[in-house]
């Protein structure tokens, strides 16, 4: 499973300290380069418009704020990304409501396996 994810930049944005800390682990375990994880909404919307990314980790709620207009913003700039969260599928928007979703707790087969297809499937549009 590294070898695809070699060297690649995500952006991790959660809240909750250990499980950003979790998330950052299992990336860099495969080799991605992490930047963040951010836990702020105001922070995650500047990091979406300038940090160059193969894709994100998006918390769908951090600290009572969604994270749609950061998914918005990485939309634009074709950045793929997967949204986390303990909600049901009917939290998310129609707009992202065919976008990659994992259920905390997820496993780390789960988020690597996601994060892959993301960025194969990017570098196929490319």
């Amino acid at each position: 499973m590294t070898a695809p994810l070699q060297g690649r930049r995500v952006l991790v944005v959660e809240d909750e300290f250990l499980i950003a800390v979790l998330i950052q682990e299992m990336l860099e375990s495969a080799g991605c380069l992490v930047s963040g994880p951010i836990s702020r909404l105001a922070e995650a919307l500047d990091a979406a418009g300038r940090e160059d990314c193969d894709a994100a980790v998006l918390d769908v709620n951090l600290a009572g704020d969604r994270i749609y207009p950061v998914a918005e913003i990485l939309s634009r700039r074709n950045v793929p990304f997967v949204f986390v969260t303990g909600y049901g599928q009917s939290v998310l928007p129609t707009e992202y409501a065919r976008r990659p979703r994992l259920c905390k707790p997820f496993r780390m087969a789960d988020l690597l396996g996601t994060v892959s297809t993301l960025v194969q499937a990017r570098d196929l549009s490319a």
